[in-house]
C-alpha cells in the first residue's frame, strides 16, 4: 500500500483496517453463537451483509490505493455505510436485546474525530433513527435454551465494552497522534518562515546600505588616489605612501564587493572547490593582513559547489568572527565527511571562546555580544547554509580547557557521492601560512 501522508489518507486507511477487523468480528461472533450458544441466526441474509461489507472495503482498499485526497463526504460516506451494516445486522440478530447495539459508539466517535459537526451531527441523527426502529421492529432471537438469556446478554456486554474500548482507544489515539504530528510541523513551518523573513528583512538592509555606501566609497578612493599622487612629489606626505597603498587596497576591496553583489545578487555559480578556495583565501587576506592565517586542506578536483558566492558570504562572516576574537591564530580547513557526500570547513580561533549563555542564542536571532558585535552577521551565516541544505555547529577547539571557538560548517557539494579512494585523496595535503 503507498505511504499516507496527509490526515484525511490516514483516515480512510485507518477505517478500512477497522472495516477488516469488524468484518473478521462479526463472521467469529456468528459461528461462535451458532455453533457453541445453540442461537439459531437467519446466515444467508446475515452472510449477504457481510459479503456487501467485503466488496465496499475492497473498493476502499483501492481508494486507499490512489494518490487523490478524500473530501469529507467521503468519509462520510464510509461511515454511514458501517452504521447501515452494523444496523443490518442488528436488524437480523434480536435488534436493542442485542448486547452489540452498543457498537454505534466507537462509530460515532471516530466521525466526531475526523468529520466537521455538521457531518457528525447526520450522522449522529441516521444512528438515532436506527437504534429508534430496532427498538420497534427486528428479528428476534432463536435460542435453543431461553433461560440462559441473561447469562449470554451479560457475557456479550462485557466482549462488546471491550471490543469498544479498544476501537475507541487505538482509532483516536491514532488520530491525535497525526494531529499532533500536523500541528508540530505547522509549528516548524512558522518557525522556518519567520526566520527567513527576518533573513530576507536583513538582506534588504544589507543591499540598502550597500547601495547608500557606493557613493562615499568612490569620493574616498578618489581622494586617496589623489593623495598617493602628491606623495610622490610631497615629500612630507612621502612617508605615507605605503599606507594610502593600502588604503588603496582596502578600497578596491570594497568596491569589487559592491559589484559583485550587484552582478550575483540573482545568480548562482558552480566552481572547482580547490580553484575557489585559493582565491577566497587570497582575498581575504588582503581583508585582515595582520593576522596570522593557516589554511589546511584541499579537496580533490572533482569536488564542486553549487553557489560559492554564498559558502564565500558565509566563510567569511565565520572568519571576521574568528579574528575579532584572536589575531593570533585563525585556521580554515577543508576535508570531506566521511560519508563522501558532503564537504567540511572548520574555522579555528584561540579566542576566549563562546560564554555558555549566548551559545544556544547564536544563528537563531540578533544578540549582543561580549565583543560589541550584535550577531547579525552569525544570524545571516546560519540562515544562508540552511538555504544550501547545510549547517553551522559552534564548539569549543579543546573539550578539555575551553578556550578558542571552532565553527564547522557542512554542505552538499555538486556531483557524484565520492569512492572511499576518493576520499583518502581528499586528506590534507597543503598548508599556507600569512603573517
Amino acid at each position: 500500500m503507498h505511504r499516507i501522508t496527509n490526515t484525511g489518507r490516514v483516515n480512510l486507511g485507518h477505517l478500512f483496517w477497522l472495516r477488516s477487523l469488524a468484518i473478521i468480528g462479526q463472521l467469529i461472533t456468528i459461528a461462535i453463537v451458532q455453533i457453541f450458544i445453540g442461537v439459531h441466526l437467519p446466515l444467508p441474509a446475515m452472510l449477504l451483509v457481510i459479503a456487501l461489507e467485503v466488496i465496499f472495503n475492497a473498493l476502499t482498499w483501492w481508494r486507499v490505493s490512489q494518490q487523490r485526497p478524500e473530501s469529507n463526504m467521503e468519509l462520510f460516506g464510509q461511515i454511514w455505510v458501517d452504521l447501515g451494516a452494523l444496523s443490518a445486522l442488528l436488524f437480523l440478530s434480536g435488534g436493542t436485546t442485542n448486547p452489540f447495539v452498543s457498537l454505534y459508539l466507537p462509530s460515532l466517535a471516530i466521525a466526531a474525530a475526523v468529520l466537521p459537526w455538521h457531518l457528525m451531527a447526520w450522522l449522529a441523527a441516521f444512528a438515532v433513527a436506527c437504534y429508534a426502529v430496532l427498538s420497534f421492529d427486528s428479528v428476534p432471537l432463536n435460542l435453543d435454551n431461553p433461560a440462559n438469556l441473561f447469562d449470554y446478554y451479560r457475557a456479550g456486554m462485557w466482549v462488546n465494552f471491550m471490543v469498544s474500548v479498544g476501537l475507541i482507544a487505538w482509532f483516536v489515539a491514532r488520530m491525535s497522534r497525526a494531529l499532533r504530528l500536523r500541528d508540530a510541523a505547522l509549528g516548524e513551518a512558522q518557525q522556518r518562515l519567520l526566520h527567513d523573513e527576518r533573513a530576507v528583512a536583513l538582506g534588504v538592509q544589507a543591499a540598502t546600505v550597500a547601495h547608500e555606501i557606493g557613493t562615499p566609497l568612490s569620493t574616498i578612493a578618489m581622494l586617496s588616489e589623489e593623495l598617493r599622487d602628491a606623495a610622490r612629489s610631497d615629500k612630507g606626505l612621502a612617508p605615507y605612501s605605503a599606507d594610502l597603498e593600502l588604503l588603496e587596497q582596502q578600497m578596491t576591496l570594497c568596491t569589487s564587493a559592491l559589484a559583485r553583489l550587484r552582478s550575483r545578487a540573482s545568480t548562482t555559480n558552480r566552481q572547482p572547490v580547490g580553484e575557489w578556495l585559493e582565491s577566497f583565501a587570497e582575498q581575504w587576506r588582503l581583508r585582515h593582513p595582520h593576522v596570522k592565517f593557516e589554511r589546511i586542506g584541499v579537496p580533490p578536483p572533482e569536488v564542486s559547489l553549487d553557489d560559492t558566492v554564498a559558502v564565500s558570504q558565509i566563510l567569511t562572516i565565520l572568519l571576521d568572527n574568528a579574528a575579532r576574537a584572536s589575531r593570533d591564530h585563525v585556521t580554515l580547513s577543508c576535508s570531506l565527511a566521511s560519508r563522501g557526500d558532503q564537504i567540511v570547513f572548520e574555522v579555528c580561533d584561540a579566542g576566549p571562546g563562546i560564554p555558555a549563555a549566548l551559545r544556544g542564542l547564536l544563528g537563531a536571532m540578533p544578540v549582543d555580544s561580549t565583543q560589541g558585535g550584535h550577531g547579525v552577521g552569525l544570524y545571516l551565516a546560519f540562515s544562508a547554509a540552511a538555504r544550501l541544505k547545510g549547517s553551522v555547529e559552534l564548539t569549543d577547539v579543546s573539550a578539555i580547557a575551553p578556550r578558542g571557538t571552532r565553527a564547522v560548517l557542512r554542505l552538499p557539494f555538486a556531483g557524484r557521492k565520492l569512492s572511499g579512494a576518493a576520499l583518502q585523496g581528499a586528506a590534507p595535503t597543503n598548508t599556507e601560512k600569512q603573517a
